[in-house]
């Protein structure tokens, strides 16, 4: 009896420590910036997956895949992504967005470390993924030799390399207009006081968007205009055996996709927010909802703070028949759906 006894003690014990484990997971994963980090890492992966898998039909078979494909897999990877992540994080899924919100006021900078190590890892995770299930085809194509360059070259499966006709600074210009092009859409395409894409509607024009630039102006450098969908991807074809060679290609060409675009960002943001955003005409606040209580006029103004709990000047008021003062709990502000891109 007395064995049994504390077999069941000891039964009950290790099932409240899981379930206590279970619910402490459970509450870390609730915390925001969890919960974005999370956003990034697998809007990112999405698009990562099915990007990086077009290119991959397109060196590997030209039956199976073409530059069009990569274009369309590209652009609704991002739209898939932002399904996923919009309403968590913005589904930025490029370090460089990130960066320009943040630099824009858009973003607390405390978020920026949490959005691109999410965003770095799944798409290092994403490159992973297609070598796993590439693999075959990939040893069949270059002989069993993984290649950076030449005719059987399979590195560009999963980075960007910078063609002979380009220089390094004609490529780094390069990027950096196609990202600020970018940024400068992504803007006009979630400003509500301008003509934003129509609700519900969003992640499918950015993805068009991505598909518009990669269409019409992606030869030069294969538009990376994306830290994190560059770097990660190249930083493991160096440990899976391509070699040194996947950053000193191209006179180091490595660096310039992780430079140009934050730049490219920044500007096109501010061309966006100083001759398009400053432009448009605001119209000024309502008032409204004006009581009066014990001889005190109290003029609520149309902007009312989030989740507010007791009256204040911005907590609408109304006077009872009994002239008893009521509270009506102010609505939840909307947040605005986030940039995506590529």
């Amino acid at each position: 009896m007395i064995h049994t006894s504390k077999h069941g003690r000891s039964t009950r014990s290790s099932k409240m420590v899981s379930w206590s484990g279970i619910t402490r997971i459970q509450q870390i994963l609730q915390k925001k910036l969890v919960r974005e980090f999370l956003a990034e890492f697998m809007s990112t992966y999405v698009m990562m997956v099915f990007g990086l898998g077009s290119v991959a039909h397109m060196v590997l078979s030209k039956k199976h895949g073409s530059y069009l494909a990569v274009n369309l897999a590209f652009g609704f990877g991002v739209t898939m992504g932002v399904h996923v992540a919009g309403n968590i994080s913005g589904a930025h899924m490029n370090a460089a967005v990130t960066f320009a919100n943040c630099a824009l006021g858009r973003l607390p900078w405390r978020k920026f470390p949490v959005y691109v190590l999410g965003q770095c890892l799944g798409s290092f995770l994403a490159a992973a993924t297609i070598y796993t299930l590439f693999y075959t085809a990939i040893l069949h194509f270059s002989g069993g030799q993984l290649m950076v360059t030449g005719p059987v070259a399979t590195a560009g499966i999963f980075a960007t390399y910078l063609p002979e006709y380009m220089t390094l600074w004609r490529g780094f210009l390069n990027e950096m207009w196609l990202t600020g092009m970018l940024q400068l859409c992504l803007f006009a395409i979630t400003d509500q006081e301008n003509n934003p894409a129509l609700p519900g509607t969003q992640a499918l024009v950015i993805g068009i968007l991505v598909v518009t630039i990669g269409m019409s102006l992606g030869m030069n450098t294969g538009y990376a205009i994306n830290p994190s969908r560059d770097l990660p991807p190249r930083i493991f074809t160096f440990i899976a055996g391509w070699g040194k060679q996947v950053f000193s290609d191209g006179e180091n060409w490595w660096w310039v996709p992780v430079v140009a675009p934050p730049l490219g960002a920044y500007l096109g943001g501010i061309i966006y927010v100083v001759f398009i955003g400053s432009t448009i005409p605001r119209e000024p606040p309502k008032l409204e909802d004006s009581v009066v209580y014990e001889d005190h006029r109290i003029t609520v103004s149309s902007k009312m703070e989030p989740h507010a709990s007791v009256a204040s000047p911005l907590t609408p008021v109304s006077v009872s028949p009994d002239n008893r003062p009521s509270v009506h709990p102010a609505p939840t502000l909307q947040e605005s759906v986030a940039q995506e891109h590529f």
